[in-house]
């Protein structure tokens, strides 16, 4: 799932729609009811659509217009964020960092290392 900055909480969690055929309310589930997700730049997005996300990887259920929806387990999240140093990007607050098992930080590779990335890419690769 990509975070923007226009991504509301409800396209995260789902929200009630209206059928008016039935005249009632339908839940449609969002893309959190899922096994694993993969949230892409999560510090792109707005506070309110984080807490959403972090709602489930803390609680293990999703609130929608006021009822709670336990999800299947198991449930992983995979968060990516960008570096705060990028534009438009904000560092997660610790309040939410808390909620993630593990940080991994990744670098860019030395220019040697990338050099033979770039020629030897389609081979197997050698240990460095």
């Amino acid at each position: 799932m990509q975070f923007t900055p226009d991504l509301m909480p409800s396209d995260v969690s789902g929200h009630a729609v209206y059928d008016p055929k039935t005249e009632s309310f339908k839940i449609r589930r969002g893309p959190v009811f899922t096994h694993l997700l993969l949230a892409d730049e999560i510090n792109r997005a707005p506070a309110k659509t984080q807490s959403a996300l972090l709602e489930v990887m803390q609680e293990g259920q999703v609130t929608i217009e006021g009822r709670s929806f336990a999800l299947a387990p198991p449930f992983m999240a995979l968060g990516h964020a960008e570096p705060g140093r990028a534009g438009g990007h904000l560092p997660l607050p610790e309040a939410q960092l808390d909620r993630f098992l593990l940080k991994v930080l990744i670098g860019y590779p030395k220019p040697e290392d990338e050099k033979r990335l770039g020629r030897g890419g389609h081979q197997r690769s050698q240990r460095w």
